[in-house]
């Protein structure tokens, strides 16, 4: 059975430390996680495929930028046997939790997300899994855009990188047991690095 978990952020050295890239912190900390060696360019995505937990998994980091993200998705919706809401996560950034707290969802809207506007309207659904990584908001009059695209101080990033760290178990339960299982144990308040859906 074929998973696909599809980490968004833009592409290029300027973007790399900005919050809107944390989706691709986390797809390279799964592909050390998994061994699955390095990222290559693949079909509009740098992107990484092999076996994990009996699943063939394909990581990948679209390279069309945040607000085209659902190009690369495209070719999902004619796969045959492949089921966009039990086999498809998306990663993103979230500016509605603090850093260091992440969120898994089954679906829903795109919330104002460029990435996931552009995928729900490549797929033509909003059931698809994903997983939101708090990246905090803005402060009073900041512009939105500008703060995504700029770098989290050193505290908050050490914040979002423990959280990175903590959700990869959740990937990993998403493969084994789906997302309702992820949601259930890594949405609990009780747990360091989550947020309750």
């Amino acid at each position: 059975m074929i998973k696909v978990v599809a980490c968004l952020g833009n592409p290029g050295p300027e973007y790399s430390t900005t919050r809107h890239n944390v989706g691709w912190w986390l797809a390279d900390r799964l592909a050390e996680s998994w061994g699955l060696g390095r990222f290559r360019p693949a079909g509009g995505a740098s992107a990484v495929t092999g076996e994990v937990h009996g699943h063939e998994v394909h990581l990948l980091k679209p390279l069309t930028y945040m607000n085209r993200s659902g190009v690369v998705l495209a070719p999902l919706r004619h796969m045959e046997g492949f089921d966009i809401a039990r086999d498809l996560l998306v990663v993103v950034d979230d500016v509605s939790l603090e850093p260091g707290r992440t969120r898994f969802r089954a679906g829903g809207s795109a919330g104002g997300h460029n990435g996931l506007r552009s995928i729900e309207g490549t797929l033509g659904t909003r059931e698809y899994a994903r997983l939101r990584i708090g990246v905090g908001g803005p402060p009073p009059g900041a512009d939105l855009a500008d703060w995504v695209l700029s770098s989290p101080p050193l505290e908050e990033r050490r914040a979002i990188l423990a959280a990175v760290a903590g959700v990869v178990g959740g990937v990993d339960l998403w493969l084994a047991e789906g997302i309702e299982a992820a949601m259930n144990r890594y949405n609990s308040p009780g747990n360091p690095g989550s947020a309750q859906d």
